[in-house]
């Protein structure tokens, strides 16, 4: 079921259906379609754009968008359902994700961990300084409490989804699709270290200063609040990984 703060167009599910370079059009759709799942841009349930959509926001051929689809059923993301309510949809239990220990070695993990700190303090900044309409407001607040209440294995997608809402609220487009982009790297890096509890917590009590600062308009808190909250997770990163 839709909720309230869902009503506007999502500038994050925009950044993730766009389109993709003609070279390897198959395996760049299988690349967006696991962005939107593993983001939270799609949720487990939730119904897929229809294809005729799909296929013209990526900017690739039906037949193309069959196959990519095809090879998420088969990898077990999405079932296809028949009938007048059918369609692609995420499944209900997603597959474990696949660490890549190299990922988090050395040069890799310094340039990730730096473009999130440059990306992601930059856009709480930048929410902070911007006049959010009601619909930001809520998106903000709705994802900040659907955090708040995810169990240990939804939290990564929730926490994603968070990230997500704050570069929505900068109203930028491409800086969007970036932190998209570079949450997806830090996301392999953080499928390699295991949740810890004490962790979550924290990082909640951060992401509600951080939206509160951003929804009072307080941008130098915003970035301050961000930038403390991202030296906590790179920390567990060198820490588990270095």
């Amino acid at each position: 079921m839709a909720q309230p703060w869902q009503e506007a167009p999502s500038t994050a599910d925009a950044a993730v259906f766009r389109p993709v370079r003609a070279g390897n059009a198959f395996e760049e759709t299988v690349e967006r379609l696991l962005q939107a799942i593993r983001l939270g841009v799609a949720v487990p349930g939730e119904r897929l754009p229809a294809e005729r959509e799909l296929a013209t926001r990526l900017g690739v051929s039906r037949v193309t968008l069959r196959e990519a689809i095809r090879s998420l059923q088969q990898a077990g993301y999405v079932e296809s359902r028949r009938g007048r309510y059918g369609g692609t949809f995420v499944n209900e239990v997603l597959p474990l994700p696949q660490p890549t220990p190299d990922r988090g070695s050395g040069a890799d993990l310094a340039d990730a961990l730096t473009l999130r700190q440059v990306l992601e303090a930059g856009a709480a900044e930048a929410a902070a300084s911007r006049s959010l309409g009601q619909n930001d407001r809520r998106n903000l607040r709705g994802r900040l409490a659907e955090c708040v209440a995810a169990d240990v294995a939804e939290y990564r997608r929730r926490d994603s989804r968070l990230h997500l809402a704050i570069a929505e609220a900068t109203g930028s487009a491409s800086l969007t699709a970036a932190v998209a982009d570079v949450r997806m790297r830090t996301n392999e890096l953080l499928d390699a270290i295991p949740l810890l509890e004490p962790n979550l917590a924290h990082s909640n009590e951060q992401h509600e200063r951080i939206v509160t600062a951003i929804l009072d308009g307080d941008a130098d808190a915003a970035r301050r609040e961000m930038a403390e909250h991202l030296s906590g997770t790179a920390a567990l990163l060198r820490g588990f990984l270095s």
